[in-house]
């Protein structure tokens, strides 16, 4: 089939949204369709796209202001020429919110289906930037994902928040992860011997460093006797966070295998945020033979076993954290048994299993659409 994925976010961006587009489109021109990809202008695109699996069309677009690692795409005919001259037989709309927003206009002007992909916790996000507007934020999510013939969401939560809120057609798409590349194998004692000196438990944190991942929630865990917290990622939260956790060692930005030998490195994971609608780096550490702390909420709820891969915390606690990073440091079998049960449990998640699914709730829309259009 002929898809146009229209996407916030495509590499070089680092975040679930792009990785998310970049894994679908390999996935599906591995499978024999023809892609296109809509996505934002970055200055560092023409690179990336040299190594894209398929054509990408850049939008122009503006850096968020104060979060410039975000880009917003400004209007254009772009979007709509683009699913015309691809003879789109879908639309694919990856997390919309503004580009999204004119795929899925586009799309309905064309009579082309469209399947979107909820994978922003716009409410959360409008709590803790600006104290309220959640329910302004659910009445966009609404409007926008209500035109689509089918909406996606990741986790079961998120399923239930988007039906709660009265988005129609709401099916469950959940994330892959690469076993191959995140793997315990990848344990590097040199790489613990610069990031532990004195031999302490490492307790690590992969991620955006901003606002709603609420990873000042490490504090407690980073006055704990024999810890080392390891902040991996970049934001604009990081000069407050270094202030914020003492002691912590903040390793920037890290991709590829240089970011699985970090996960595998790890003695315990921990993830702060609770606006999570998956979690893709709770399946990575997972992947890499880590024990999980995470929050009981959102996507870590279908992730994480209570008990048997890891430890689920109230929100927004760091006592709990703290916590629960002491009682696996105190006992290394448990944290062997946790990471071994969490290798276990992801390892049939693939990107390629993942991506059948996705097909057949293609399959699916275009055969509803065909049979209205018949009847």
């Amino acid at each position: 089939m002929r898809v146009v994925i229209v996407t916030e976010s495509f590499p070089p961006d680092v975040n679930g949204v792009a990785h998310c587009a970049l894994q679908t489109v390999r996935h599906l021109v591995g499978r024999g369709h023809d892609c296109v990809v809509v996505a934002p202008a970055t200055s560092a695109a023409d690179e990336a796209d040299a190594y894209a699996p398929c054509r990408v069309v850049r939008i122009p677009s503006l850096p968020l202001p104060g979060y410039p690692q975000v880009r917003v795409a400004l209007p254009s005919r772009r979007v709509a020429a683009t699913i015309a001259e691809h003879r789109a037989d879908l639309v694919h709309l990856a997390g919309p919110f503004v580009l999204g927003v004119r795929g899925m206009a586009a799309a309905a002007r064309l009579g082309v289906p469209a399947v979107a992909v909820y994978q922003t916790d716009l409410a959360g996000y409008a709590r803790t930037y600006m104290g309220a507007g959640e329910a302004a934020a659910w009445r966009r999510i609404r409007s926008v994902h209500a035109a689509a013939d089918l909406t996606l969401a990741p986790s079961s939560a998120a399923l239930r928040d988007l039906e709660a809120h009265g988005v129609p057609r709401v099916g469950l798409w959940p994330r892959g992860v690469d076993a191959v590349r995140f793997r315990p194998d990848r344990r590097d004692e040199t790489l613990r011997r610069a990031l532990a000196p004195d031999g302490e438990l490492i307790v690590g944190y992969v991620g955006r460093l901003a606002p709603e991942k609420q990873v000042e929630l490490l504090s407690g865990a980073c006055a704990l006797d024999g810890v080392r917290v390891v902040v991996v990622g970049d934001g604009p939260s990081r000069p407050g966070l270094e202030q914020t956790l003492p002691g912590a060692v903040f390793l920037g930005r890290r991709t590829g295998v240089e970011l699985a030998r970090v996960f595998a490195s790890l003695d315990v994971f921990v993830h702060t945020g609770p606006f999570e609608t998956f979690c893709q780096t709770v399946q990575e550490a997972m992947a890499s033979g880590v024990p999980v702390v995470a929050p009981a909420a959102g996507g870590p709820l279908d992730l994480v076993a209570h008990g048997r891969t890891g430890l689920l915390v109230p929100p927004r606690d760091a006592a709990a954290v703290r916590d629960a990073v002491w009682s696996l440091s105190a006992d290394p079998g448990l944290r062997g048994a946790y990471g071994a049960a969490g290798r276990a449990a992801v390892q049939g998640r693939t990107w390629a299993a993942v991506g059948d699914r996705l097909i057949g709730h293609y399959t699916d829309v275009l055969a509803s659409r065909k049979a209205v259009l018949a009847a």
